[in-house]
């Protein structure tokens, strides 16, 4: 796995290009970007990108396999260093239409990329090849990881801690697969795991599913082979109120791993709601398991 970059983030030497796809963490780095005075570009993706969020900051338009054409305009804006920020759902090979920057791409790496951590980790070597500097939205954006421990003034109980220790590992097997980083449970049972839909929709699919008897937890974790530079797993004020509409107890998160977008606002939703929102991590497991 790549180490994280040391680059500064107050460094105006550097100009930050942000590759923006959907949610909100592209707006939290756009943000930070503005709050400390940070040179930066955005590199809107068709179909992903919330026009709302680039209007007032420079941006060009691209579509999604048209990387002959980004690497052009990220060079001719004195972009050195990349940011990939925001949800891209899983494209079909007729929705990318690649370029011929694009087709070299394929051709390199084939089909086989078009999973999650697959096309991120490959898009990242391009990159860097082009001689970007791929860096985290940890690095650009500060105080937006989940901290570790409890959050919220209520906690999980015992059962709980049990359900987020066996989600934990599920969880790591959902990632080693590529397949999600979400699982749902409730008293032992597995009552979802995240797919091709996302956090928000499992969720609410198993709404459906719960049982009667302590209420279901929603496990989070980053993937064993993850590329900390894209796709982390992300909490956020929507997936406290999606978990509160669909009868959850609460949120664990893997800490120092996963994004938490709109943190203040979060955490008065989850007390005002009586969950627990915990920023988890090996240690915690063990604790959990004893």
């Amino acid at each position: 796995m790549p180490e994280q970059s040391t680059i500064n983030a107050n460094d105006e030497t550097r100009r930050l290009g942000i590759v923006a796809g959907g949610g909100g963490l592209p707006k939290a780095v756009i943000d930070s970007c503005v709050a400390n005075k940070k040179p930066f570009f955005i590199l809107a993706l068709q179909g992903f990108t919330d026009p709302a969020l680039i209007d007032g900051h420079p941006h060009e338009w691209v579509r999604l396999g048209a990387l002959g054409q980004a690497f052009s305009i990220l060079k001719n804006e004195n972009v050195t260093d990349i940011v990939m920020a925001g949800r891209l759902r899983r494209p079909s090979l007729q929705e990318i239409r690649p370029d011929a920057r694009g087709m070299q791409f394929f051709a390199k790496y084939g089909t086989a990329v078009l999973g999650d951590d697959g096309i991120l980790r490959a898009v990242s070597r391009e990159l860097e090849l082009e001689g970007f500097t791929v860096i985290g939205a940890q690095d650009a954006a500060e105080d937006i990881l989940v901290p570790q421990g409890l959050l919220t003034k209520k906690g999980p109980q015992k059962r709980h801690k049990q359900d987020i220790a066996h989600g934990w590992k599920i969880a790591s097997l959902l990632g080693e697969a590529d397949v999600g980083q979400s699982v749902v449970l409730q008293e032992g049972l597995v009552l979802g795991v995240e797919a091709i839909e996302g956090t928000d929709a499992l969720m609410k699919r198993c709404t459906a599913l719960r049982r009667a008897g302590l209420l279901p937890v929603l496990v989070k974790r980053c993937k064993p082979k993850q590329d900390l530079r894209a796709d982390l797993p992300t909490i956020g004020l929507e997936t406290v109120e999606t978990a509160r509409d669909a009868g959850f107890a609460g949120i664990a998160a893997e800490a120092g791993k996963t994004v938490f977008l709109d943190r203040e606002a979060a955490l008065a939703a989850a007390n005002k709601a009586s969950m627990f929102i915990y920023g988890v991590t090996a240690d915690d497991i063990n604790d959990f398991q004893a």
